[in-house]
């Protein structure tokens, strides 16, 4: 039985430009880093990026990396479009809470996730 999730690992093809955006556009910490790997501090869980496979044919239909905004999924929603990123469905809503799906620079599915209000 699998006790928990270490790490996810997501390819990409420009190391940089992906650090960049986990570190500088999502406020995470990057810390390890070599040009082939490097690792992202998401709370309880490290994404590895990893440049030694490239992307060309995974983001279509492949896992996707959710992330809790530290305010709401509006205030966040709206700072990352200020820097660039598209959401192209905005935030929706369902009974289980509501998602804005976006990608990072290298074409990898994320999405912001928010419980439902009470």
């Amino acid at each position: 039985m699998a006790k928990s999730v270490a790490t996810v690992w997501v390819p990409v093809d420009d190391m940089d430009r992906a650090k960049a955006f986990y570190g500088e556009t999502l406020r995470l910490e990057v810390g390890k880093e070599t040009p082939e790997w490097s690792e992202v501090d998401a709370g309880n869980l490290t994404i590895g990026l990893n440049a030694r496979e490239g992307t060309a044919a995974h983001a279509d239909g492949g896992a996707v990396i959710t992330f809790t905004p530290e305010g709401t999924i509006d205030d966040e929603v709206a700072r990352l479009q200020g820097l660039g990123v598209e959401f192209a469905g905005g935030i929706s809503d369902h009974p289980w809470g509501r998602i804005a799906p976006f990608k990072d620079t290298e074409g990898n599915d994320l999405q912001l996730y928010a419980p439902p209000q009470d």
